[in-house]
């Protein structure tokens, strides 16, 4: 049974109430009662409850109309309908409009019972997810969740790193958050008024780099009808993230090598040089070494950014982040669509927790923002967060990764997912499908099998 609770019951027929009130005191909750709508509200302004059970059908007014003026007041107040003209529409209707819980009339007192129960445990989850999300505050920065060890020390370096105006080069995979530590760093330095600008250079035609960087004087070239400031210029004073700088081609690298040398720069057309004051970030989900290597990449450009290093792990390496960033990037997630969700559910969770995040923390922003869109309640269920995932087609499957020329070991790892996603992330029930222990399951998820070749 759930703790006692204060519950205050609302039906313009007296008897209901005498019997409601009498079988909630017999379970242990302290129970009030009321036959009129606009006495509930009276009592509801001046008191707590931790739970609401109303009759939809009152003369004074309908349930549904008292449970929006309580919602105006006290949004997270639960609230429990009852009525005899009972329908699936009318259920569905009623809980989208705010209602935790629905029943009908005649009932057994065990049916509301359970109802009741219900409600006072979704009551002690939204209380122990606020108390869960304060705790989670004091815990990260921003949406930089550190809880891993490989993450405090990118946050540490960071933190560091923002108090002195040195070039600083982040590197990581796709969708890791390189943005959101330069972000970090800016904001924690002494340059934090000033503007943040962020460019991907992967996106910068060669034939336009130069300008959208350094800027163009009018008359420069046939469409430079006025003149028009870089991005370098943008960020004066501020900070300048030099997004994927590895897709950076060599003559504007040429150009860029020189402005960090000489803290100046000369728009297409100019004929002087602009002093400039920015702070310079570069990122690269590459291996800028390897590209110096194959001659794609300046050398001494590379050692002039590699000052300050800091190198993001994947998603996937550091599992002690991912139950609190999906905390934190559902929280995001419900400012930016307007809706609220409490929580997510276990079946889901353990989906998320066993996906191996290829994409890192922006598929997980993506996947979760999707859910809470076509989530029907306020909380995420496994259906929500796969409804929409692209079919694998079974037949064929082994002939297209001969095709491809795949490794055995990509194979073996695509088909480990796939049964882990069947058994909705239980890694113990996905190694007994498997015929193999969760000790081999994690070594072949993680790529370090030793049968397999792996170093």
């Amino acid at each position: 049974m759930s703790r006692a609770a204060r519950i205050l019951v609302v039906d313009d027929d007296a008897s209901v109430v005498e019997y409601l009130t009498e079988m909630l005191r017999e379970d242990g909750h302290r129970a009030h009662g009321t036959v009129s709508a606009l006495s509930a509200l009276e009592r509801i302004s001046q008191e707590d409850f931790d739970l609401v059970i109303a009759d939809v059908e009152m003369p004074e007014m309908r349930g549904v109309d008292l449970m929006a003026r309580i919602h105006e007041h006290k949004p997270a107040q639960l609230v429990l309908l009852v009525t005899a003209f009972g329908s699936i529409d009318l259920a569905v209707k009623a809980v989208r409009a705010g209602a935790c819980d629905f029943v009908t009339k005649p009932f057994r007192w065990e049916v509301l019972q359970v109802a009741v129960e219900r409600a006072l445990r979704e009551r002690r989850m939204r209380r122990e997810i606020v108390r869960l999300r304060s705790a989670l505050r004091e815990e990260h920065t921003g949406e930089l969740v550190a809880r891993s060890p490989s993450m405090r020390r990118v946050v540490e370096i960071a933190t560091r790193a923002a108090r002195t105006d040195s070039i600083v080069l982040v590197t990581g995979p796709s969708g890791v958050g390189k943005g959101s530590i330069a972000r970090f760093i800016h904001e924690r330095s002494s340059r934090h008024a000033g503007r943040f600008v962020q460019v991907n250079c992967a996106a910068l035609p060669a034939s336009l780099a130069e300008a959208e960087l350094f800027g163009v004087r009018r008359g420069a070239f046939t469409d430079a009808r006025e003149d028009r400031p870089g991005l370098f210029a943008q960020a004066q004073g501020g900070t300048l993230l030099l997004d994927e700088i590895g897709e950076m081609s060599l003559e504007v690298q040429a150009k860029l090598l020189q402005v960090i040398e000489t803290r100046s720069a000369r728009p297409i057309g100019g004929a002087d040089e602009t002093p400039l004051d920015v702070r310079l970030i570069a990122a690269t989900n590459r291996s800028l070494e390897d590209a110096v290597a194959a001659r794609t990449f300046r050398e001494d450009l590379y050692y002039r950014l590699d000052v300050v290093r800091i190198d993001i792990p994947p998603l996937r390496e550091r599992p002690d982040d991912l139950g609190a960033l999906i905390d934190v990037l559902l929280d995001r997630a419900c400012r930016r669509v307007g809706r609220t969700v409490l929580g997510i559910a276990d079946d889901a969770m353990r989906w998320l927790l066993g996906h191996s995040w290829p994409g890192n923390v922006r598929e997980l922003a993506n996947l979760l923002e999707r859910a809470i869109v076509l989530a029907e309640h306020d909380t995420v269920v496994l259906d929500d967060l796969v409804i929409r995932e692209r079919p694998e087609a079974e037949d064929g499957f082994l002939e297209r990764a001969a095709r491809r020329g795949l490794p055995l070991v990509a194979v073996e790892r695509a088909y480990l997912q796939a049964v882990l996603r069947v058994v909705g992330g239980n890694k113990s029930e996905a190694a007994r499908r498997l015929g193999i222990d969760r000790r081999t399951l994690h070594r072949r998820l993680d790529g370090d099998d030793e049968d397999l070749g792996q170093d």
